[in-house]
C-alpha cells in the first residue's frame, strides 16, 4: 500500500471512529427526544416550552449563559488590553495569577461558597452585619432568593481565563500598523479602538464566547450543588431515573443542543466572518508602553481586584478541608489536617479516586492514540477528509457535556445497539473511558498538530529515503520530536478527566463505581464532616489540576490558549 493511500485509509477510519463516538450519541439523543412510545413525535418537546417548570428552566439556563458571557468578556477585554499595550512591573506575575480560577472546577469551588455565603453563621454575612451593612437577625440569604447571581458570579470567575486567553491570541494577531495609522489620522484612543481594535478582535471574542456560553449554558455541577433546580440540566439531571417511562429529560437536552448551536451559528455570523483575515495577522511588533511605578501599580490592580475576587471560592474549600469546627466565626475556630487523611482512605471516597485515576488515565492513552492519528493526518499528509476530520475532532468543544452524556445514555438502553454497556446494571468504566476521551480529544489534537507544525518534515523525508516504513518513521522520528506536546496533552487530558462533571454525574450509577467529582457531590451533603471530607478531595484535585497546566503552560507557552477554541 503507498503511503498516500495509507492516509486516506487512516482518515477514513478516524472519521468513521469520531462519528461513532461524536456523531451517533448526538444524533440517538436527537431522535429520543422526538419519540413517543417509538414513534416519532414532537409531545416532549412541545411540552418543554407549554409547562411552566420547564420553560422557567429553559429561560433561566439562557440567561445564566448570557450574564456569564458579558460578565467574563467585562473582566477579559480590559485585562487582555492592558496586558498587551503595556509594560508594567510583575506583568509577568500578574498575567500567571488571573490564569489560577482554571485550577478548581466551580462544582467544586460551590461547596466553599455555600459556607462563605451561609446565611446563618456565614463569614460574608457576618462580616457585612459587624459593618453594619446588614441586619444580623434577618441577614441576607444568598443562596435563596439570589441564588441565580451566585451561580453566575462563580461561573464567570472560572471561565473568563478562557475568554482572556482568546483575547490575547486576537491581539498578538492585530498588525499594530494599522492602530498606529488610525492615531496618525487623528483618531483618539477610544475611536481607534472602536473602530480598528475591536473588529480585528471579533475572532477571539466569538471563539471565548462561544466556548463560555456553551458551557455555562449547559452546566450542570454548579447550580446542582447551589440547590438551585430552576434550570434546565438539573432537571435533565434529576429526570435521569425516570427516564425509561417519561423520556422528557431527552427532548430537554434536544433543546439545550438546539440552542447551543443556534447561539454558535448567530455568533459567527456577527463575530466570527473572515472580512479582515488579510489583515489581521501581525506584520510588525507590537509596541508597549513602559510604565512607571505608580502607572505600574494602577495597570496591576485590576489583575490584583480580579485575583482576590476569583480565589474566594478556592479559599472557602481550603479553609473547609481543614477546619474542625467552623461555625459563627469568620475562620475556623479549630483546625485540623485529618480530612485530607480521610479524603484519600475512606470507604466512600478512596474507591472513588481509584476509580478516576483508573478512568482518566486509560481515557488519556485512548486520546493520545486518537488525537495524535489525527493530527498527522490533518498536518502531514494530503488525505481526502482531513478538513473535516479536525472540524469533526474539536466537535466536544461545540457540543455540551450534557448532550453527549445522555447521547451515551440512549445508546444504552434496553433495546439499544449498546444495551449491554448499561451502567445501570454493569460496570461503566468502558462508557465513562469513551465519555471522557470525548471530551478531552480537542485539547489532545491540538497541543500535538501545534507540535507537528512546528518540527520540520525533512528528518522524516530523511528516514524514508533510507528505507523506513511509515510505521517506523512515525515511531522513531516523530514521536520523539513531538514528545513535549504529547506529555502536555497527556497531562490535561488525564487532569480534566479526573475532574470531569457531567459525565461522571450521569453515567455512574452506584456508589463503588463513583468517581472523584460524584464522590465529592455525595459527600458535600452528608452530615458531620461530610462537606469537610469533600473539600479535602476538591483540594487533592486543585493541586492535580494546578501541577499540570503549570507544566502544560511551560511546555506549549503562548500555544497553550490554542488548546481552549476551536
Amino acid at each position: 500500500m503507498s503511503r498516500r493511500s495509507g492516509a486516506q485509509v487512516l482518515c477514513l477510519l478516524l472519521l468513521a471512529a469520531l462519528a461513532a463516538l461524536l456523531v451517533l450519541p448526538i444524533l440517538k439523543v436527537v431522535a429520543s427526544g422526538f419519540q413517543t412510545g417509538g414513534r416519532f413525535s414532537l409531545f416532549f418537546v412541545i411540552n418543554a416550552f407549554s409547562r411552566e417548570v420547564y420553560r422557567q428552566g429553559l429561560v433561566n439556563s439562557l440567561m445564566i449563559g448570557l450574564c456569564v458571557t458579558v460578565l467574563t468578556a467585562l473582566i477579559s477585554i480590559p485585562l487582555a488590553l492592558i496586558s498587551h499595550r503595556f509594560d508594567f512591573t510583575a506583568k509577568k506575575l500578574f498575567s500567571a495569577v488571573v490564569l489560577v480560577p482554571m485550577i478548581l472546577p466551580p462544582f467544586v469551588g460551590a461547596i466553599g461558597l455555600r459556607r462563605m455565603l451561609a446565611r446563618e453563621g456565614g463569614p460574608v454575612n457576618l462580616m457585612l452585619s459587624h459593618l453594619g451593612l446588614v441586619d444580623p437577625l434577618n441577614p441576607p440569604n444568598w443562596l435563596g432568593e439570589h441564588a441565580f447571581w451566585a451561580v453566575v458570579i462563580l461561573e464567570a470567575l472560572h471561565l473568563y481565563p478562557i475568554f482572556l486567553l482568546n483575547i490575547q491570541a486576537a491581539l498578538a494577531n492585530i498588525d499594530p500598523t494599522l492602530e498606529q495609522a488610525s492615531e496618525n489620522l487623528g483618531a483618539g484612543p477610544l475611536r481607534t479602538f472602536r473602530r480598528v481594535t475591536l473588529p480585528l478582535m471579533r475572532p477571539g471574542l466569538f471563539a471565548g464566547g462561544s466556548i463560555v456560553f456553551i458551557w455555562s449554558f449547559t452546566e450542570l455541577g454548579t447550580p446542582l450543588m447551589f440547590d438551585f433546580n430552576e434550570v434546565a440540566p438539573v432537571q435533565v439531571f434529576h429526570g435521569l431515573h425516570h427516564i425509561d417511562i417519561h423520556p422528557q429529560p431527552y427532548a430537554l437536552v434536544v433543546i439545550l443542543l438546539a440552542v447551543s448551536v443556534l447561539v454558535y451559528l448567530v455568533g459567527k455570523l456577527l463575530l466570527g466572518r473572515s472580512s479582515f483575515a488579510m489583515v489581521v495577522k501581525a506584520g510588525a511588533v507590537s509596541r508597549t508602553r513602559r510604565l512607571g511605578p505608580l502607572l505600574s501599580l494602577a495597570a496591576a490592580a485590576p489583575f490584583i481586584v480580579v485575583f482576590c475576587l476569583a480565589v474566594v471560592p478556592h479559599a472557602g474549600v481550603i479553609l473547609l478541608s481543614v477546619a474542625d469546627k467552623w461555625q459563627g466565626t469568620l475562620l475556623p475556630a479549630a483546625w485540623t489536617a485529618a480530612h485530607h487523611g480521610e479524603a484519600l482512605t475512606s470507604p466512600v471516597s478512596l474507591p472513588a479516586v481509584l476509580n478516576s485515576l483508573r478512568y482518566a488515565s486509560l481515557s488519556m492513552i485512548v486520546d493520545l492514540i486518537i488525537g495524535f492519528a489525527v493530527a498527522y493526518v490533518v498536518v502531514r499528509t494530503r488525505a481526502f477528509g482531513r478538513t473535516a476530520l479536525d472540524a469533526l475532532s474539536m466537535l466536544p468543544l461545540a457540543v455540551p457535556g450534557i448532550v453527549m452524556a445522555f447521547g451515551y445514555i440512549a445508546l444504552t438502553r434496553p433495546g439499544g445497539m449498546l444495551a449491554a454497556l448499561d451502567p445501570r446494571s454493569t460496570d461503566p468504566t468502558v462508557l465513562l473511558i469513551i465519555a471522557y476521551a470525548v471530551r478531552r480529544l480537542p485539547y489532545v489534537v491540538r497541543s500535538c498538530a501545534a507540535g507537528l507544525e512546528q518540527t520540520s518534515v525533512t528528518l522524516e523525508e530523511a528516514a524514508r529515503n533510507l528505507g523506513a516504513g511509515a510505521l517506523r518513521t512515525i515511531g522513531r522520528i516523530t514521536v520523539p520530536l513531538v514528545m513535549a506536546n504529547l506529555v502536555a496533552a497527556a497531562l490535561l487530558a488525564f487532569s480534566f478527566a479526573v475532574l470531569e462533571v457531567s459525565d461522571s454525574l450521569i453515567l455512574a450509577y452506584w456508589p463503588e463505581d463513583y468517581p472523584v467529582t460524584k464522590a465529592i457531590w455525595e459527600l458535600s451533603f452528608r452530615l458531620q464532616h461530610g462537606e469537610a471530607i469533600a473539600s479535602a478531595l476538591g483540594v487533592w484535585g486543585m493541586l492535580l489540576l494546578a501541577a499540570t497546566i503549570f507544566i502544560a503552560s511551560r511546555i506549549l507557552g503562548k500555544r497553550l490558549g490554542a488548546l481552549f477554541r476551536f
